[in-house]
């Protein structure tokens, strides 16, 4: 009995374990990404969104690191080069030309998806109110899936579920092209921040055609708000639901 009630009372105070580099950088990251995901619908300059996603793609490309060093994945190291170089600097420079092309009254035009949404500063609010709702709800279900493993960190991987859903929502319900494309290259951030957490042993070559795919979709984007702007001399999507058959 004193035995068992020693093992009991060494059970009790004992300290909580403390958290590996590799699940504390996770977290740190991930709640980094997500913040700058809400930070895009406060931003009514679509150059101050276009800011915010290098400097989330900037905090994937961190966290690569920290998963090649913590678990020695040297091939990592080359993804974080490559998404750093990609999305970090090619995808903004991009976007940044597409709408110096556009013109730079363009650059204002990120209100519109704000102001298309409701009366006043309530609109901003709302969306960004129905923006944590989806993205807790993405965080809490992750939770009831139970996945889980001894080196996983839980609260990264339900964190990138609410980066994704939330960059949803933001594509949603912005009313112009280049919102909605970031929103879709944040989405994108959101996938491979889960994927860093749940397979840091993915090959190397499935890294690097995803990055592939996220080049093709700047390409995409980068012709479709061209052409819009060329036709209606605006890159917002407003009008465009009066195109019904």
């Amino acid at each position: 009995m004193a035995t068992a009630w020693t093992g009991l009372a060494a059970h009790v105070t004992a300290p909580p374990a403390v958290p590996s580099v590799f699940g504390g950088g996770a977290n740190v990251v991930a709640v980094l990404v997500l913040l700058l995901e809400f930070g895009m619908f406060r931003q009514t300059l679509l150059r101050d969104q276009i800011r915010l996603y290098a400097a989330q793609s900037a905090a994937v490309s961190v966290l690569a690191v920290i998963v090649a060093t913590a678990k020695n994945v040297p091939e990592l190291y080359v993804l974080a080069a490559l998404s750093a170089a990609l999305k970090v600097v090619i995808v903004p420079l991009v976007m940044r030309r597409v709408l110096r092309g556009a013109g730079e009254e363009i650059a204002e035009s990120g209100t519109l998806g704000v102001a298309s949404l409701g009366r006043g500063g309530g609109a901003g609010a709302s969306t960004l109110l129905l923006a944590i709702a989806v993205g807790a709800f993405g965080f809490f279900t992750v939770g009831t899936l139970g996945i889980a493993g001894v080196t996983l960190p839980e609260t990264a991987l339900g964190l990138a579920m609410a980066v994704v859903l939330v960059a949803f929502v933001l594509m949603i319900v912005r009313r112009d092209v280049v919102s909605q494309a970031i929103g879709f290259f944040s989405l994108e951030n959101g996938i491979s921040l889960a994927a860093l957490v749940i397979a840091a042993h993915m090959p190397l070559i499935l890294e690097v055609a995803f990055l592939f795919d996220l080049l093709v979709a700047v390409v995409v984007f980068g012709v479709l708000i061209r052409v819009h702007h060329g036709r209606g001399q605006s890159l917002s999507t407003a009008e465009l639901t009066r195109l019904r058959g």
